[in-house]
């Protein structure tokens, strides 16, 4: 896959139908950068919204992934696959959220209980769970820093950039 080419394909289709990238941002829910950035092909867009794309714009998705127009029709079956694995991502990224949103919850929650027992006086047998709440809750604020600024995805990048380079080498 030329995320390059891809980029071009995308721009191409944008300006066949006369919007500007902050237009097709607004439609989409995102922002203008994230539109530039597919376009320059430094990002993709998630399958879902390629998808989105795909209909927005008239073309196969086979075709937004190939960067180009092609003659011939998808399969109906490979098609509902891409459907059904976009789902799949899309249930999996809300499952994980809601996760992360408890998590991170729970951290605030514990945060806030160590600040009301060391603005009590907290007995000195209570400093060591106390520690430990204020440890797992500020890892959990952390995380849920990490995580709501897009920055983990930056993370998970890097992890699967080395573990190639590990498997690379082995």
């Amino acid at each position: 896959m030329d995320q390059k080419k891809i980029g071009g394909f995308l721009k191409e289709l944008r300006k066949e139908r006369g919007i500007t990238q902050e237009q097709l941002a607004e439609t989409l829910g995102v922002s203008s950068r994230t539109v530039s950035r597919w376009e320059t092909g430094s990002n993709l867009p998630d399958l879902d919204l390629l998808m989105i794309l795909a209909d927005y714009h008239g073309v196969e998705l086979r075709e937004l992934l190939d960067g180009e127009r092609k003659d011939e029709k998808m399969n109906p079956e490979l098609e509902e696959t891409v459907v059904k694995v976009a789902d799949y991502s899309n249930r999996e990224k809300r499952k994980f959220a809601r996760r992360m949103c408890g998590l991170f919850i729970i951290g605030t929650v514990l945060f806030t209980l160590y600040l009301v027992w060391y603005a009590a006086g907290m007995p000195a047998r209570w400093e060591g769970p106390a520690s430990c709440a204020l440890g797992f809750a500020y890892g959990m604020m952390l995380a849920g820093i990490l995580y709501t600024s897009g920055r983990m995805a930056r993370f998970k990048a890097l992890k699967l950039r080395l573990l190639k380079r590990l498997r690379d080498r082995g």
